[in-house]
This record gives C-alpha cells, structure tokens and sequence, in this order.
C-alpha cells in the first residue's frame, strides 16, 4: 500500500480526500493551511480539509510557510511515496516535488494549458465557456505548468454558477484521480507537456472585478453575476449605494436603450439596459445593509421608490 500526504484546503478538495479515504489508501498526513479568523466575532476557524481529516483521525499539519525548511522536513520525515494536492494554497518547494517515489501530482479545476492559476472555475464561467474540466498533472515550480497525466471534461450550463461548476469538478476531479493513482503506480501513463502558447490565466479576482459593466452585453453582464456567484458576488452602485447582484436573466431590450438604465419593472424583478439588445433582469439582490432577497421582496420595500429611467453605474453616483 502506498503512503500519501494529501495537501488541500478549501471545500474544493474535500470530496478528494474522501475518495482516497474510501479507495483504501493510507493517508501518512494532511497538510492544509492555517485556521483564520472568519465572521464578525473573528473566530478561529479550521479549513474544510482540516474538519475532514480529522473525523478520520488523520494527523493534519498546517505549516504557514511550506516552502521554509523546517516545515517542509515534517513532510519528508513521513516518507511519502506520493502526495496529491488540490486547492492547496502555497507553492511547493523543489525538496518536496522531488521527494516521493511516485511525484508530486496536483488535481486542477480547468483543462490546462487553459486557465492557470487560483481562480479557473470563475472565469470559466466569466469567459462564456461552455465546458472546462479537471486535470491532474505533475507538479512544478512554476504555477500549474507541470506535465499533464490525465483529463476529464465537464458541460457549463447556461444556468451553471461558480457554486454548481465547483461542486461537478469536485466530484469530477476526485473520480478522475481514483483511476488515475492506479495506472500511475503501474507505470501505465505517459505524461505530457503542456503547450505553453495555448496557457492563459484565472488569477484569483479582485475587487475592482466584481463590479458590473453595464456597457458590456447582456450575455456578458449575465456571465459576470453567474460567475461571481455565490463569492464573491456581483455589485453595481445605485446613487452610491452599493447593491449586490445575486441572480438575474436574460431578457429583450429594446434599441439604444441606455446601459445602466432600469427599463421596466415587473413584479418579480428590475430590468436594466445593458450595452446591446440583451437586458437583465435582476432577480434577487442585497441592497447595502440589508439581507439578500428576491427582487419582489425588494420593490414591495426599499425599492418601492422605484422608477423607469433611473440609472445603475458609477456614473451615476451621487
């Protein structure tokens, strides 16, 4: 039986961690990233992978620096013949991608060379795409750039969010790596280079991102709240207030409506121009202060005020 470290941190690789429980394997450690402050009362909080470790009784270490000497030797003392991450959060250091036996292989959330880096999920849905995948592929010293060892791809839906994506890749990624550790160990697999001119690059967003460019089209101000949804969540400015955008649809604008501009207001939600003949209709959101909430919800209180003609955007500040 072969000895594995696993190193991963979010809810992301959770589903993984089981699998490799539930395939047999003995996991040697756990090794995911410092618990953090989270919530108003700024509770010390356990990553995800931690919480499952340790309902097996798996040793967890959370170095918060892997890469200085002395926390990576803790790794290499447990005589991995294998470690596998997956949404780890730190860069390994060469000691360790040279240490075991059978590599240092990493399950990614996108079909690389395409999309490197923290945040593949939301831009795949950012980007308009229509499928993305898993790979798990030898790791490197430079970011997602290892030699590929296999594939899977998966369908986006029209009415996918980074929520739903990130649950079918879990899945998706822990099946692909149940077959692949097997023909990995039998020497079965041959792995291959990435074409370095197909790599782009999900960096992990920014705040600057999450506002909604009305001028844009419909079709792409509709990928950007699904693609901030459930985090970090879409906003646009309502004369200085910000407005969280949670969900809306794709509706018909007519002509040279202004963008930012709301041009009906229907029971269940605002329609708002966008820069061709594609609106959105907002919803749900979540006003500044308040709690999110459907869009009907909203126009029977706060936004009973409400009007044809008034404007979303920074432009429209006040």
């Amino acid at each position: 039986m072969i000895n594995i470290v696993f190193m991963g941190t979010p809810d992301f690789s959770v589903p993984i961690l089981k699998r490799l429980i539930e395939d047999g394997y003995h996991i040697a450690a756990v090794v995911t990233q410092p618990d953090k402050p989270k919530g108003r009362k700024r509770e010390l909080t356990p990553p995800p992978v931690k919480v499952e470790a340790e309902k097996y009784g798996i040793p967890v270490l959370q170095p918060t620096k892997i890469r200085e000497q002395e926390q990576y030797e803790q790794i290499l003392a447990l005589e991995p013949d294998l470690i596998v991450t997956a949404a780890f959060g730190q860069i390994l250091p060469k000691a360790l991608l040279e240490a075991p036996k059978y590599g240092c292989i990493n399950v990614h959330a996108s079909l690389l060379p395409e999309l490197r880096g923290g945040a593949p999920i939301h831009y795949a849905i950012l980007q308009g795409k229509t499928k993305t995948g898993v790979t798990i592929m030898y790791m490197a010293e430079k970011l997602d750039a290892g030699d590929i060892l296999t594939q899977v791809e998966v369908p986006i839906t029209e009415t996918d969010t980074v929520g739903t994506l990130h649950d079918k890749l879990s899945i998706a990624g822990a099946k692909l790596l149940s077959e692949t550790i097997p023909q990995l160990v039998a020497g079965k697999l041959t792995p291959v280079k990435q074409e370095e001119e197909k790599a782009t690059y999900a960096y992990n967003i920014k705040r600057e991102q999450e506002k909604i460019d009305w001028t844009k089209p419909g079709e792409d101000v509709y990928n950007h709240i699904r693609g901030l949804n459930p985090w970090p969540v879409a906003y646009t400015i309502y004369y200085g207030n910000i407005w969280k955008i949670w969900w809306g649809e794709k509706v018909p604008a007519p002509k040279n409506a202004e963008p930012g501009t709301i041009i009906d207001i229907a029971h269940d939600g605002i329609v708002v121009a966008t820069g061709n003949e594609t609106a959105i209709k907002i919803t749900e959101l979540q006003p500044a202060g308040k709690k999110r909430m459907d869009a009907a919800q909203f126009l029977r209180g706060a936004g009973a005020h409400l009007t044809i003609g008034m404007k979303l955007g920074d432009e429209h500040e006040s």
